[in-house]
């Protein structure tokens, strides 16, 4: 039984069930249907690629395999069982021979206050679509306004953390606003406005200073203010004040900083290191060898660095999720065990149009080069749909691209602090909005995001923030009506018209129509 379907999971998934043949039962528990190929995914916020064409089939690509949806809550190692709860709420347990643990990562959260109200990570496809709805909707507002303080507030757009998702992210932006500036230019004649910030010294510390300076060239020459040594000290619903004193007007706010294991490997209580769980070379759990774990959830021994451990990226999830399906069969009896060691191949980082920057095989490359391997190595690198990302490419380089708002994905249903990034938040559906009372304050009892787990204070169940359903909207979460235009699940001061039936049973609630009242952003 395989926990997770990211890299990781994903690539033992289809390994072990190459060796098995039909000899073993594989089951892949996971929440969504479909294998996130998450490098691709700043070109799906820009409009670049379409949402599908990042997500492969599971089912489709892994024919051997029995595919569960749902999310893991409580496992019993003693009895050797996983109880999760599927996406419609009811609950179930399987049983396994050998776990796999490669649930992955979610965004990594810093005791910065209003940062979990007012900004949004980038994890999963939901935060993606929305952020492209978002940034959209902010361009055209600006551009609908006179007012030249509320045109650089929807303009401004702060990227928080300056690694690989972060850089990319604000390349991407940069392009994609510049864009849509180009064929509705702004009243006020401004600009839009990218501002990338981190702690460190330069962007993409973890990579070579030659590629380091080869990105932020880029970037400023793009027109990206970046801000090294610089982050956030408070957001607000207005803006953000920064650890320098200056406050800045947006209503953008993107949390790259980084990730953290997914907190089920806290649950087992097993050995930890840093959040993730501690294995041996060959990716066992001590004292556990039916149970195994790899990618980001894993804690393992970096044999090439002794002392320390092999850092959370998606080549070393997919590299162990290897190694785990070989050590899986040989505890069968099929094979021998292997250690797992790696060699770095180098990096890719794509920096928008024909922009990128590259070390394969430690060759240091910029400018068209860079581009064409980083595009030729994420072609190689997927599992699927290679075909319909390239032409998504071509029809890009010779097409203007499309920026329209599609308002599939609300503000309140994909929140910072959630344990599952790649599902976004229903009202009606488990983990959701639970009844509100006529103040907007939960009138029933919290619903948890995971067992054991206590709900965040801007998710569902928890206590309403600002930019949530049944409480004050905030303004720099466009995406959904404020508060009052909204219903609350079990009460509404106004009923629905005739030709707009009441939710059922199993009908998650939707907008109530009102035409006694407008607010800023309605037609």
């Amino acid at each position: 039984m395989i926990v997770g379907a990211g890299f990781a999971g994903y690539r033992t998934a289809q390994i072990l069930s190459r060796r098995a043949r039909g000899r073993a039962e594989i089951v892949l528990l996971n929440p969504t249907d479909y294998f996130l190929y998450l490098p691709l995914l700043p070109q799906v916020a820009a409009g670049i690629l379409e949402p599908r064409r990042v997500t492969v089939s599971l089912s489709g690509t892994l024919p051997h395999v029995r595919l569960v949806l749902g999310e893991a809550g409580r496992i019993d190692l003693d009895a050797r069982q996983v109880h999760y709860s599927g996406p419609e709420g009811e609950g179930g347990t399987l049983s396994y021979d050998r776990l796999v643990l490669a649930a992955g990562s979610v965004n990594k959260l810093l005791p910065i206050p209003g940062v979990a109200e007012h900004a949004h990570g980038f994890r999963g496809l939901p935060e993606a679509l929305y952020l492209r709805d978002h940034v959209t909707r902010q361009v055209e507002l600006a551009a609908a306004t006179d007012d030249r303080r509320r045109c650089s507030s929807r303009c401004t757009f702060v990227v928080v953390g300056a690694g690989y998702t972060g850089t990319e992210v604000a390349a991407h932006g940069q392009l994609f606003t510049d864009a849509q500036v180009a064929k509705q230019p702004l009243r006020t004649g401004m600009r839009p406005r990218w501002i990338l910030l981190d702690i460190a010294d330069r962007v993409l510390p973890e990579l070579d200073e030659r590629l380091s300076r080869t990105a932020d060239t880029v970037l400023r020459e793009r027109g990206v203010d970046v801000r090294m040594g610089t982050s956030v000290k408070e957001a607000t619903s207005d803006g953000v004040l920064l650890t320098d004193g200056e406050f800045v007007d947006t209503r953008t706010l993107v949390w790259c900083v980084g990730v953290r294991p997914d907190p089920l490997a806290e649950s087992l209580g097993l050995p930890m290191e840093r959040g993730r769980l501690l294995v041996d070379p060959h990716l066992q759990v001590p004292g556990r060898p039916e149970v195994f774990a790899c990618g980001d959830a894993a804690a393992v021994p970096d044999l090439e660095n002794p002392g320390s451990y092999t850092p959370m990226t998606a080549q070393h999830a997919w590299r162990q999720g290897k190694v785990c399906a070989h050590n899986i069969a040989a505890s069968f009896g099929d094979g021998e065990r292997q250690a797992y060691r790696h060699k770095d191949l180098g990096f890719v980082v794509d920096l928008g149009g024909a922009k990128a920057a590259a070390n394969p095989l430690g060759v240091n490359l910029s400018g068209v080069a860079a581009g064409a391997v980083t595009r030729g190595y994420h072609l190689a690198a997927m599992p699927g749909n290679r075909v319909r990302v390239a032409a998504d490419w071509l029809l890009d380089a010779v097409l203007p691209r499309q920026a329209v708002q599609l308002g599939l994905v609300r503000s309140w249903s994909v929140p910072l602090d959630t344990a599952s990034p790649e599902v976004a938040r229903v009202p009606g559906r488990p983990g959701s909005a639970g009844p509100t009372d006529t103040d907007g304050k939960p009138g029933g009892e919290s619903v948890k995001t995971r067992s054991g787990g206590e709900p965040a204070r801007n998710q569902p169940g928890g206590e309403p923030a600002r930019n949530q359903p049944g409480g004050e909207p905030a303004k720099n979460q466009p995406g959904g009506e404020p508060a009052k235009n909204r219903p609350t699940a079990g009460t509404s001061d106004v009923a629905p018209p005739p030709d707009q039936p009441g939710p059922g049973p199993d009908v998650a609630p939707g907008p109530v129509r009102r035409t006694d009242r407008f607010t800023e952003g309605d037609a």
